[in-house]
C-alpha cells in the first residue's frame, strides 16, 4: 500500500513540472501564465515561443507522464496504480502544485489542458496507441483548427481504443477507467474553449487562422494564429 501510495504521489509530483512555462521563460523571457489563455500547455506555447517550442512542450509533457506510469509499473507491477499515475500525472499538468496562486483568499492552481500528458501516459500502457491517436490528433488540428477540439478528442479515442482491447480481452479495465477519467479532466480543463467554440469565436490555428485573417482584416489583431 505504502509503495502504491508513493508511485501515485510521485506521479503527481512529475506531472506538476510546467514545462511550457520553462521552455518560453528561456527562449523568450516571457511568463506564460499572462500571455493569451495563460495555459502551459504546448498550444499556447507555439502561440507565444513559436511551432518548435510548441512540439518541444508536448514532448516533454508526454515524457513526464510517461515516467510517472513507468515508476508505477516498476514500484508495483499493478495496471490500477498505473492508471492511478496516468490520471495523477494529467492532474498534476492541468493543476501543478508549483504553479499555485492566492486569488481572493482562495487557492488556485495553473496549469495546461492536459493532451500531451494523457497521450504520454497511455503510450506506457500500450505502445501502438501512439501510432495512431497522435497522427488523428494532428489531422484534426490542422483540418478543424481547433486545438481544443482536437484534444478532447485524443482522450475519447484512447478511452475507445482501450475498452475495445478491454472487450477482446487484449488489456486490463484499468486503463478504460483511465481514459475516462483523463477524458474528463480534459473536457472540464477546456470548458472555456467549449463556450467558445458554443459562441463561434474559439481561438483558430494553422491554415484557417490564416484565411480567416484574410477574409477580414478585422481579425489581424486577434490571437488567431501562431507567431
Amino acid at each position: 500500500m505504502g509503495t502504491s501510495i508513493a508511485a501515485i504521489v510521485g506521479a503527481y509530483f512529475l506531472g506538476s513540472i510546467p514545462v511550457g512555462l520553462i521552455v518560453v521563460w528561456v527562449a523568450k523571457k516571457r511568463d506564460l501564465r499572462l500571455e493569451h489563455s495563460g495555459r502551459t500547455g504546448g498550444t499556447n506555447v507555439m502561440r507565444v515561443a513559436g511551432l518548435w517550442a510548441g512540439i518541444l512542450t508536448a514532448i516533454a509533457d508526454g515524457i513526464k507522464a510517461a515516467l510517472a506510469v513507468l515508476l508505477a509499473r516498476a514500484l508495483t507491477g499493478n495496471a490500477w496504480v498505473e492508471a492511478a499515475a496516468g490520471v495523477l500525472a494529467v492532474v498534476g499538468h492541468n493543476y501543478s502544485i508549483f504553479l499555485i496562486e492566492l486569488v481572493s483568499k482562495k487557492f488556485r492552481f495553473r496549469g495546461g489542458a492536459g493532451g500531451g500528458s494523457t497521450i504520454g501516459a497511455a503510450t506506457i500502457m500500450w505502445s501502438p496507441i501512439a501510432a495512431i491517436v497522435i497522427p488523428v490528433g494532428f489531422l484534426l488540428l490542422i483540418g478543424i483548427g481547433y486545438a481544443s477540439v482536437s484534444t478532447m478528442a485524443i482522450g475519447l479515442l484512447t478511452t475507445i481504443i482501450f475498452l475495445v482491447r478491454a472487450i477482446n480481452g487484449q488489456g486490463p479495465w484499468a486503463y478504460v477507467v483511465f481514459g475516462i477519467l483523463t477524458e474528463a479532466l480534459l473536457i472540464w480543463g477546456l470548458r472555456p474553449n467549449i463556450d467558445r467554440l458554443k459562441q463561434g469565436t474559439e481561438r483558430l490555428i494553422g491554415w484557417r487562422a490564416r484565411q480567416k485573417r484574410r477574409a477580414s482584416p478585422s481579425h489581424e489583431a486577434e490571437d488567431v494564429s501562431p507567431p
